[in-house]
């Protein structure tokens, strides 16, 4: 097993790095997509609001070879190693997931896509199948000591405005009106052909494609459905189509959060299949609707167990915080981030030692 951190696209810095490599993290899983451009301000994670988190990228520009591969040289020359980036702008795939008139183009443009990361020597690409994407979160201060964190209190049912997907607004000028109502089936559907399309793709790229659960998992947010919103629907997912670049994106607070199923069980079902590209090691307390994001030594999982499943399963992939609750003082998200980390690197380290 590896550690590493998450960097949004304002952190892809020499002063990140060097924060990540002081921290012992050794990998780095990066965001590309501008979630914070209206607002950087300490900016640890998006929440948003029925606006959504900002506007998305250029539906015309996705990231070259060259961009991706000089992102690559610029971390490496950090003793960092890049293991992945983590979500589609919704600008490259509105249409995919809304079933849209742009779909086959911008479907090309996400093959040409991937290309470039397998090219630059990226291995994974992780991605949330969603219509409203992450969506109901509240801030507060739910961690121990009153540290402020996010959690979910009810689920938001406003329906999402046409020009909007996964949080994110594409079409500033979209006409008045709201995203129309769909069946589970249908989104279903919709991911079997983003599958059946992007993974002979992948495979030849020699990229994993990882599908984190739904955040929150909820069977409906803002009045769409979700995929995976308990643990047995990741097996659905798998099962759609048997590629080996089909792999997940292992949410594990996600995961807690769900209503029915053993997160215990689920990691150890999906590590023994070696199917989990990467693992999103953060803790909660609760289930939907309801829950808190927590230090990671005080939610309802037990993380050793969780190290102890997957080292039993020969998992060697990345274990990145994701986020985690910001502490008291002047650098809240870097103290949050360190304290994770340190309890990581201890608990793999006494691991190793057993």
């Amino acid at each position: 097993m590896k550690l590493g951190f998450g960097l949004y696209r304002h952190m892809l810095n020499e002063a990140h790095y060097k924060f990540a490599k002081q921290c012992g993290a050794t990998h780095l899983i990066v965001h590309l997509v501008d979630y914070f451009g209206h607002n950087q301000d300490n900016a640890d994670q998006p929440i948003g609001d029925k606006k959504g988190w900002g506007k998305a990228g250029n539906p015309n520009e996705i990231w070259t070879y060259e961009e991706l591969k000089a992102l690559k040289k610029e971390i490496n020359s950090h003793g960092l190693e890049l293991e992945g980036i983590e979500n589609f702008d919704p600008a490259h795939w509105h249409d995919i997931l809304l079933d849209g008139p742009k779909k086959q183009g911008q479907m090309e443009n996400l093959k040409q896509l991937i290309r470039n990361v397998g090219k630059a020597g990226i291995p994974v690409f992780g991605y949330n199948f969603s219509l409203a994407g992450v969506s109901s979160r509240m801030r507060g201060p739910y961690a121990r000591g009153g540290a402020v964190s996010v959690g979910m209190e009810g689920v938001d049912t406003t329906p999402i405005p046409n020009g909007m997907v996964w949080n994110m607004v594409y079409d500033e000028s979209a006409p008045e009106g709201t995203v129309p109502k769909i069946d589970h089936n249908e989104l279903w559907e919709r991911l079997r052909y983003f599958l059946n399309e992007i993974l002979p793709v992948a495979e030849e790229a020699g990229v994993q494609m990882a599908a984190h659960p739904d955040d929150p998992p909820m069977p409906f947010v803002r009045e769409t459905p979700r995929l995976v919103y308990q643990p047995h629907m990741y097996q659905k997912l798998l099962d759609m189509n048997p590629s080996p670049s089909n792999n997940l994106e292992f949410c594990l607070g996600s995961i807690a959060e769900m209503t029915e199923g053993d997160v215990y069980e689920a990691t150890d079902t999906y590590s023994r299949q070696g199917k989990i590209s990467y693992v999103h090691f953060r803790n909660i307390v609760g289930k939907v609707p309801n829950y808190r994001e927590v230090f990671v030594d005080e939610g309802d999982m037990d993380m050793f167990r969780i190290l102890r499943i997957l080292k039993k399963n020969d998992f060697k992939g990345v274990l990145i915080p994701d986020h985690t609750p910001q502490m008291t003082c002047n650098a809240p998200w870097h103290a949050g981030m360190a304290y994770a980390m340190g309890y990581m690197k201890a608990a793999i380290s006494h691991l190793n030692d057993d």
